[in-house]
């Protein structure tokens, strides 16, 4: 999430795909070694530490360590030798102009995980030929063959001949693929697909903080094999991220210890990368910063072995409180504030002293996560303060910085609000400059070109904010500037760039979005969602095209001007008559008519019997059911006003208790579907600690960016409390039903008094709940069907009443 103003995002962008044979074989062998161990905490994976360094040639070890500590003093006795992380197996080169020989077994591992009955169909060939990003499918039933010029691509290449020959979906999240027959079907004549645009970028800076920031190298693997599928070929890694500024900090006057109370936990790292805040939800131990480190070096790993840039954060002058002081020649810029935390000051990148910290940080991630060709960094993000330095000279110092250590590496920066500023690009090399648009669906009348001098850029997408669980997206808007920005003359475009602030909330956007930069001509909308309709259960069904084409027409056609994202739900809101939302920050009402939602439901439940079973349509189902739910609560709560301002007592607790009542629909439908669930994102985090004061401190860390979001001047001066609000199994009974019945209760004891309510301190309130450790389920419960069919039922009497 980004702030204020409007939401913010991020996401980085890499080059082409690097050759990195050593280093996807090192990970095979790594796995097959079992180099995850469960623990006794619920069998979570948790990920050895390797001396891999430790066996690195002399000369090399030197150097890496002699480069680590350019500055006084060497990193301080608390600190663990650097073989305590493991090494790349290979730093990623950028592959030769015109090489395409690539190793096969990744792209073969990636498709036996997705397809484990029909992966031996396939045959995968890396063809020489190729032009880039370019893939042909073509074979007869039971023998298909894809060819393609990275690993990646070839699984795009897959991901097509699912979407049109196979008729299956593998949705984020569900899939169709148990309708698969048993002998796959021939493709009627060879077909070969050239992606429109150069950088298919993914993932927003927030993407760790709000999909899950304790999640093991499995779910991070998967992760990488969807959005392969689906065409992407950079992705942003942040975890393991703090352990460059960990490291190289120490160098410069840190001590260990007060660099883990600096470092945020994982759950608020995303936005102290982004320079918004510091140390909320730690301190964070030496333990977990070296499995993280791991675990960010694997997942960069497993990209490279795919032919998929890392985009790695790099380093434009973040530093902890006292650097000048530490720092002879140093200057310093105090941030201000960002939603009521104090932010870390920014070192000048003109003075001597920025040149060796960033040559240190760029030494300790390289020792970890290998090289890349592109780097993720969005200066005064935000509100950032500039002080007395001249913006374009420090611009032009963070570029030359990245180029030193990585020459040539593209910086990927995010268009959002005003950035990136004119004086920002007047001060570097645009050539080697990719922005990152985190606003072309949102606002009217933009050029794109005018606005940024010809820049490059990536038409971006941020159709969720905090992973609310709301459907719709501007998709006809997208369909629309794809086409005519790549059309126009002296057109910048040069990506796409999928930045959700959540993934896996939303799969027909997600598909949708990614298919932009492979369709060689204008995607028709309507005929999309009716071939997504299709192929999301695994064959084509009257009723799912039908519901299909409803929720086409309603929350998926959203239109620009103001948001880019749909409302959210009353029952997850703080308390109060006059609610219109439950983030600050998001749309304060409907969207779309919703009656689109309801009569969609009303069609998903029609679908044949012999297409329930997938995993697709259970979760659109309860996701269908869940959306008209949580439209009711906005047909429900005026009416809950007029009652209490009327006094009447009877209608207001008649009303309340049907309030109540749906808020335990919600829940017990919400818990039918793993998708839903609040106990997996808690056992997660409690999974990091090694005794119970660190697991407590990590499950507060998870739990308090779902609600409060920080302390009390951030929660309420900022404005944060449930900008992370979701309608999940467990959390809406625990939290944001009980806060309602709080309330109503405080309301019904007014009236009874005649007096003016109580006032209650809800941020104490949020606080609490944060704080506790209750135990949540991790298992779905319930018949989704019978709970999804119950709620339709209720919606439609309720509208035949009016109520």
């Amino acid at each position: 999430m980004t702030m204020p103003k409007k939401k913010t995002t991020k996401t980085t962008k890499a080059t082409k795909a690097t050759k990195a044979t050593k280093a996807a074989k090192t990970t095979r062998a790594m796995t097959a070694k079992g180099d995850e161990d469960r623990t006794a905490r619920g069998g979570r994976p948790r990920l050895r530490r390797p001396a891999a360094l430790a066996a690195l040639p002399t000369a090399l070890l030197t150097l890496l360590c002699t480069a680590a500590a350019p500055a006084s003093g060497a990193p301080d006795r608390e600190t663990p030798a650097r073989s305590a992380v493991r090494a790349p197996a290979r730093a990623a080169v950028p592959a030769a102009p015109g090489v395409r020989d690539f190793d096969t077994g990744p792209a073969r591992e990636s498709l036996e995980r997705l397809l484990p009955r029909h992966a031996g169909q396939f045959t995968l060939v890396a063809d020489a030929a190729a032009g880039a990003d370019t893939f042909t499918v073509s074979g007869r039933p039971g023998a298909v063959t894809v060819r393609a010029s990275t690993g990646a691509t070839l699984l795009t290449g897959v991901g097509w001949y699912l979407q049109h020959v196979a008729g299956a979906d593998i949705g984020w999240p569900g899939d169709s693929i148990g309708m698969l027959p048993e002998r796959l079907p021939a493709v009627p004549s060879p077909v070969t697909r050239r992606a429109q645009v150069p950088h298919r970028y993914a993932l927003n800076d927030t993407d760790d903080g709000y999909s899950g920031p304790y999640r093991t190298f499995e779910e991070y693997r998967h992760q990488i094999d969807l959005l392969a599928l689906h065409g992407i070929n950079e992705v942003f890694v942040q975890a393991g991220a703090e352990y460059a500024y960990y490291r190289a900090l120490q160098g410069f006057g840190y001590s260990a210890g007060e660099l883990r109370e600096w470092i945020p936990g994982p759950g608020h790292q995303s936005w102290w990368l982004l320079q918004n805040l510091s140390g909320f939800g730690g301190p964070v131990s030496e333990r977990l910063l070296r499995e993280r480190a791991e675990l960010g070096g694997r997942i960069a790993d497993q990209l490279r072995g795919l032919g998929m840039t890392p985009v790695l954060p790099g380093y434009f002058g973040t530093v902890p409180p006292g650097f000048a002081a530490r720092n002879p020649g140093s200057t310093t810029v105090a941030q201000g504030d960002w939603a009521g935390f104090d932010r870390p000051d920014w070192l000048d990148p003109a003075s001597p002293v920025f040149e060796r910290l960033a040559a240190a940080y760029y030494a300790e991630q390289r020792a970890v996560f290998g090289d890349s060709a592109m780097y993720r960094m969005s200066p005064l993000h935000e509100g950032g303060r500039t002080g007395s330095v001249d913006v374009a000279s420090a611009a032009g110092a963070v570029q030359r910085a990245l180029h030193a250590a990585h020459p040539g590496a593209l910086w990927a920066v995010l268009g959002w609000q005003d950035d990136p500023t004119k004086e920002l690009l007047a001060g570097v090399d645009t050539s080697k400059l990719l922005i990152l648009d985190g606003l072309s669906d949102r606002y009217n009348r933009l050029d794109r070109e005018a606005r940024w001098g010809g820049v490059p850029y990536a038409m971006g997408t941020i159709y969720n904010f905090g992973g609310h669980t709301t459907i719709g997206a501007n998709t006809s808007v997208w369909i629309d500037r794809f086409t005519a920005w790549r059309g126009k003359g002296r057109s910048a475009l040069s990506g796409i760039a999928y930045l959700p602030e959540a993934t896996g909330t939303n799969p027909a956007a997600f598909d949708l979005f990614t298919d932009l930069a492979w369709e060689p001509g204008p995607v028709d909308q309507r005929a999309w969602f009716a071939g997504f309709a299709a192929r999301r259960y695994g064959r084509p069904d009257t009723e799912a095209g039908a519901a299909w084409e409803e929720l086409r027409k309603g929350p998926y056609s959203t239109s620009s001007g103001l948001w880019s994202e749909s409302q959210d739900s009353l029952f997850t809101a703080r308390p109060g008559l006059t609610a219109t939302g439950a983030a600050y920050w998001s749309p304060k009402s409907m969207r779309y008519p919703a009656d689109a939602v309801r009569r969609a439901l009303d069609h998903l439940l029609r679908v044949g019997p012999g297409l329930r079973s997938s995993s697709a349509y259970r979760f659109d189902l309860v996701d269908t059911a869940r959306q008209a739910l949580a439209n009711h609560s906005r047909v429900l709560l005026p009416k809950i006003r007029a009652a209490y301002e009327a006094k009447d007592l009877k209608r207001f607790r008649a009303l309340t208790a049907a309030w109540a009542d749906g808020e335990k629909k919600l829940d017990a439908l919400t818990s039918s579907d793993p998708n839903f669930l609040l106990g997996p994102w808690l056992s997660a985090a409690r999974s990091q600690g090694a005794d119970r004061a660190e697991q407590d401190r990590y499950e507060y860390d998870a739990r308090s960016i779902l609600s409060v979001w920080g302390r009390r001047g951030t929660s309420e001066g900022g404005f944060l409390h449930d900008y992370a609000n979701r309608e999940w199994g467990g959390l809406v009974a625990e939290l944001y039903a009980r806060r309602w019945t709080a309330y109503f209760a405080s309301l019904d004891e007014a009236l009874v008094r005649r007096a003016a309510p109580r006032k209650i301190d809800w941020h104490a309130f949020e606080e609490e709940w944060a704080r506790r450790t209750t135990r949540h389920r991790t298992e779905p419960v319930g018949d989704p069907y019978a709970l999804a069919s119950s709620i339709a039922t209720y919606l439609r009497s309720a509208a035949r009443s009016g109520g």
